[in-house]
């Protein structure tokens, strides 16, 4: 491992139990404990155990954090109640992604409301620095990085909720979808919400890192009766994929726009003014940039992103943004940007692997979508 790495609170865990560790946006996480599949499918079928302490959590607190973040980001914030998450995007000017990101409206123990914003590990530096000078327009706005004073752990499956039944107050059970709360395990403060990044159930834990390897082994053997496994980065991509969610990097970045990723439903147009938001009002009405679409392929062979596609007279129509072999859909499956003039659900391409010439067709988003 690279001196240079971060590491997350749980890092001498995965250590101990053999992980396979890779750098990923710049700290040293697990990839696989055994097998990428076994831990995909113990998420499907059970619980997977992940920790996503990469993750950029960002505190505001005052009376008009709510009006920074409305004029940062592409959803409203201004009319979020406590316990409220939404998905969002951080747009630049021209209306490129410069994060996809979650907004939780939290209330403290002491009863004062603050928002939470969690974004992606490679992106957190760069989101920190763009905030700075809007920052200068809030002096009332407290804004605190405290990603290295916690951790963050996601419990994700069919059985995720019942395995945290012995774990959570009863009223953090019984949280909606895409709602959160401040609460407590084993006596210890913890912000729960029910989201995820996996198509299934479950929820995610924030923790303050001192206490998080007591909680991922509270967890964990709250999990052995139900076939919960830790789950790494390998099985955390496939899962992701089969689910149709981007990946910032791959699907995202900033030459990409919302309206052709598929996320216009995360951008709040009507009636308000945002950093981006005379761009976007253009690209929303702009029907000739590519199109994200899904791709089964036939055969075993997985593409990979960069991989190009081709219509049926061998034309050079789009590129695969992310690929891998799915275990649910036991097909490999892709997500590509397509020239819309084709981006049509049916429709028959090949990829080039390599060299090779792959069939596939169009099919809609998620691949996988639970029962």
């Amino acid at each position: 491992m690279s001196s240079q790495l971060a590491t997350t609170p749980l890092h001498a865990w995965h250590q101990e139990h053999g992980a396979r560790l890779v750098e990923f946006a710049g700290y040293d996480m697990p990839v696989q404990y055994a097998s990428i599949v076994a831990e995909h499918q113990a998420t499907r079928t059970a619980a997977g155990v992940f920790d996503i302490s990469h993750m950029g959590r960002l505190r505001f607190d005052g009376p008009r954090a709510d009006q920074l973040l409305d004029h940062l980001l592409t959803r409203r914030v201004v009319d979020m109640q406590t316990g409220q998450v939404r998905y969002s995007l951080v747009c630049d000017e021209e209306g490129g992604i410069l994060d996809d990101i979650l907004v939780s409206c939290l209330e403290s123990p002491s009863g004062k409301n603050y928002f939470l914003l969690v974004v992606n590990a490679s992106n957190r530096s760069k989101i920190v620095r763009w905030l700075q000078p809007h920052l200068a327009d809030f002096p009332d706005v407290e804004f605190h990085d405290v990603t290295d004073a916690t951790a963050m752990i996601a419990v994700q499956g069919p059985k995720a909720i019942e395995l945290c039944n012995t774990l959570l107050p009863a009223s953090v059970l019984s949280l909606g979808y895409y709602r959160a709360k401040v609460t407590e395990q084993m006596g210890k403060p913890c912000i729960v919400s029910r989201t995820g990044y996996t198509g299934e159930d479950g929820l995610e834990l924030i923790v303050k890192s001192e206490d998080a390897p007591r909680v991922w082994e509270n967890i964990l053997m709250a999990g052995r009766s139900f076939g919960a496994q830790a789950v790494g980065l390998g099985a955390r991509d496939t899962l992701r994929l089969e689910a149709g969610m981007p990946l910032y990097g791959h699907e995202l970045d900033e030459t990409i726009d919302p309206y052709q990723a598929g996320l216009g439903f995360a951008c709040n147009l009507k009636d308000r003014r945002f950093i981006g938001s005379d761009a976007l009002e253009k690209k929303s009405k702009d029907a000739t940039l590519p199109k994200r679409v899904g791709l089964i392929l036939e055969g075993r062979r997985a593409a990979r992103q960069g991989a190009e596609v081709l219509d049926t007279s061998g034309r050079i129509v789009g590129q695969v943004t992310s690929g891998s072999f799915s275990p649910t859909v036991d097909k490999p499956i892709a997500m590509a940007y397509i020239d819309p003039s084709v981006a049509v659900i049916g429709t028959s391409f090949d990829v080039d692997i390599r060299g090779t010439k792959v069939a596939a067709s169009i099919v809609s988003l998620p691949f996988y979508k639970k029962s």
